[in-house]
């Protein structure tokens, strides 16, 4: 049914009496089978009015026309559902349609107005209304979106009326308002994590010695390799440490803080930190992760960590050490690799248990290799699949060309880790 003032009347055929059972609501395949079966020639009136009426309601569209002389109106049933109008209250005259537009869109429904006024051809805006309605027992409004083309149809000096149609676009406005949420917020995601990222480097560089570059140190040399994540988010504490000692020993060391980011950068810079000054006591490797383990425990809230530990004797190539769950280095000796036995010993952090510690004998032409988990482990291959392309790789390290061999080792087990630091150290004797 519509609506009708002024005593207007349309000349386009009545829609169904409202005051009737409404029919069921027909399904979008109901609606396609009805208008492929061509049209029903015993009742093409309300054949007419049911499709369209189907349509404005899939559209959520209604449509109006204004009469410019005498000032009725006349508006499809939908558009009172846009409005939330009543049919007792009739539709809205073009001249009082200002009253319901939110005050900083009526610019825009002016222009619209005065542009289908001087003009010949349609004109379309949107513009925002106030909708009328009910909420817990009082009336309501609510802010809707519209999209509204007019178009003046033409008398003897000037438009005699305006036709329009209007769609009620508030969701297609709320979900673009939505995912441009989601947009700006991912980018301040990402601008934060490029912001991390950055002062994480700096902090592990400001941290860690130089990496890349050979560390020379009495009878001692030890390269070092230190590749970062691929993701910007994985950057994790891995550290590792290469230093004299006053008992012309060298301090061996490469460990990795649980996580990734700040949190495990600044938690590594402080176990590196304490080892270094622990050291100092000359004391064996083991006591030294007992300590470590005591201060991730009782002032490192939440913090576990893996590590090998070792004292090097350059005299003698005696090499003595310890873990904390950290995977053991790798000996290439004679051009083959092999894993060393591992002592006991627990992750760090974890509770306390006893370190063991271990014994092995460097030659001249022997490499000791030690390494973090991100050098063998990829999400798509387990830790045994990778430690064993690892093993191989590693039989071509040489102590004579250990930069080089560095480099090859990380291109044949896959380049960079992109969940993970990697870092490696190899140490060779030098007389």
């Amino acid at each position: 049914m519509v609506g009708v003032v002024g005593g207007y009347q349309p000349s386009l055929p009545p829609l169904n009496d409202r005051t009737a059972v409404p029919p069921p609501p027909m399904t979008a395949a109901e609606m396609v089978q009805r208008l492929t079966q061509g049209p029903d020639r015993r009742h093409p009136a309300g054949r007419a009015s049911e499709l369209l009426a189907h349509a404005q309601r899939l559209g959520n569209m209604g449509w109006a026309e204004w009469d410019l002389r005498t000032g009725d109106a006349f508006w499809s049933d939908h558009l009172y559902v846009i409005f939330g109008r009543s049919l007792p209250q009739g539709p809205i005259r073009l001249t009082d349609l200002p009253a319901y537009v939110e005050p900083a869109d009526l610019p825009i429904l002016e222009r619209l107005l005065w542009d289908v006024h001087e003009g010949r051809d349609p004109v379309h805006a949107e513009f925002r209304i106030r909708r009328a309605g009910e909420g817990a027992g009082a009336p309501v409004s609510e802010v809707r979106y519209l999209l509204a083309v007019l178009e003046p149809v033409p008398g003897e000096s000037g438009p005699a009326a305006v036709h329009g149609l209007i769609q009620d676009i508030t969701d297609r406005r709320a979900a673009e308002q939505i995912a441009s949420e989601s947009r700006r917020q991912l980018l301040e995601v990402r601008e934060q994590a490029a912001v991390d990222r950055h002062v994480t480097l700096a902090l592990r560089d400001a941290i860690l010695p130089a990496p890349g570059a050979s560390i020379e140190l009495p009878r001692t040399r030890v390269a070092v390799r230190y590749v970062p994540a691929e993701k910007a988010a994985s950057l994790g504490g891995d550290w590792y440490e290469a230093a004299p000692l006053p008992d012309g020993r060298v301090l061996l060391a490469i460990g990795d803080v649980a996580g990734h980011g700040l949190p495990a950068v600044a938690q590594m810079a402080q176990l590196r930190h304490a080892l270094l000054g622990l050291s100092m006591t000359g004391l064996s490797a083991d006591r030294l992760l007992a300590w470590l383990n005591d201060l991730a425990r009782h002032r490192l809230d939440d913090t576990t960590a893996t590590a090998v530990v070792g004292h090097l004797d350059p005299a003698t190539g005696e090499f003595t050490w310890a873990q904390a769950g950290h995977l053991s280095p790798i000996l290439i000796r004679d051009g083959v690799a092999g894993q060393l036995p591992a002592p006991e010993g627990v992750v760090l952090g974890a509770g306390e248990w006893p370190y063991e510690l271990a014994r092995v004998t460097l030659r001249e032409d022997d490499v000791l290799l030690l390494f973090t988990d991100g050098l063998v482990e990829r999400r798509r291959r387990d830790l045994g699949e990778g430690l064993a392309l690892t093993l191989a790789a590693t039989g071509g390290l040489r102590a004579d060309d250990v930069e080089r061999g560095l480099d090859r080792l990380l291109e044949s087990v896959g380049g960079p880790n992109p969940e993970d630091d990697a870092c490696l150290l190899a140490v060779t004797l030098r007389h």
